[in-house]
C-alpha cells in the first residue's frame, strides 16, 4: 500500500497544480481520473530565512538560505514515496532535497505583499539550490508572471520537454508507482470504467 505521509514545500513552478500533477501522476489534465484518486492537500505557507531567486535563462526559481528573507509558497501533504522519487528526477542535480520548517499561513498577504499571518510550524522537504550561485539572478522570481506568460509552455503538448527525464525514468519502470502513473494499469482501468459509464449514460 502506498505511503501518503510525505510533505513538501514548493515555491516555484510546482505551486501550479497542473505542473505538480504532471510530475507526480503523468497528467496535467484535471479530467484525468488519476486526479480523483490522489490525496494531495495544499496550504499557503512561508519559509523564513531563505531567499528566492530567478535562475538565469530559465522559467523556474531557486531558493538558498538568507537571514531575514522569506519565501511564500505552498505546503503540500499526502505525497507518496513514489511522488518524491519523481520530484527528485524532475528537480535534477542542481537541487538537493532538504528538511525545513515552514509556517502555515492563517492569513495571506494582499497584492502589496503585506498581511501574512504565520500559524502552525510544520516540517517539510524542499529543494534547495546546490549548484553554482553565479547561475542565479538577484531578482525575485514572480509566480503570477509565470502563470501569465510561461504556464502554457509547461502544460499540454508544448510542455512535454520539461518532463522528459521523468517520463523516461517512468518508461524504464523505475518509479514504483504500482500502476498509478498516467500510463499505468490502474489509470487504464479507471479510464475504461469512465468510458463504460459514459456509454451507459448515453443509452439512457
Amino acid at each position: 500500500m502506498a505511503d501518503h505521509n510525505r510533505c513538501a514545500f514548493f515555491y516555484g513552478t510546482l505551486m501550479a497544480p497542473q505542473v505538480l500533477h504532471r510530475v507526480c501522476h503523468g497528467s496535467s489534465d484535471p479530467e484525468n481520473p488519476i486526479f480523483a484518486t490522489h490525496q494531495l492537500q495544499a496550504y499557503p505557507a512561508i519559509l523564513h530565512n531563505h531567499r528566492r531567486h530567478r535562475v538565469k535563462e530559465a522559467d523556474y526559481p531557486a531558493v538558498r538560505p538568507h537571514d531575514g528573507s522569506t519565501v511564500r509558497g505552498t505546503y503540500v501533504t499526502g505525497l507518496t514515496d513514489a511522488d518524491i522519487w519523481r520530484l527528485d528526477v524532475f528537480e535534477g542535480s542542481e537541487y538537493s532535497r532538504e528538511k525545513v520548517n515552514v509556517r502555515i499561513l492563517t492569513q495571506v498577504a494582499d497584492e502589496g505583499g503585506k498581511g501574512n499571518v504565520d500559524g502552525e510550524e510544520v516540517e517539510a522537504e524542499t529543494y534547495i539550490w546546490s549548484a553554482d550561485p553565479a547561475d542565479l539572478d538577484e531578482n525575485e522570481w514572480d509566480f503570477a508572471e509565470f502563470q501569465r506568460e510561461k504556464m502554457r509552455f509547461w502544460v499540454g503538448a508544448e510542455g512535454a520537454g520539461e518532463y522528459a527525464e521523468v517520463d523516461e525514468a517512468v518508461a524504464a519502470e523505475q518509479d514504483g508507482t504500482g500502476g498509478r502513473g498516467a500510463n499505468g494499469h490502474i489509470t487504464s482501468v479507471l479510464l475504461e470504467a469512465r468510458k463504460n459509464d459514459e456509454v451507459v449514460k448515453s443509452a439512457v
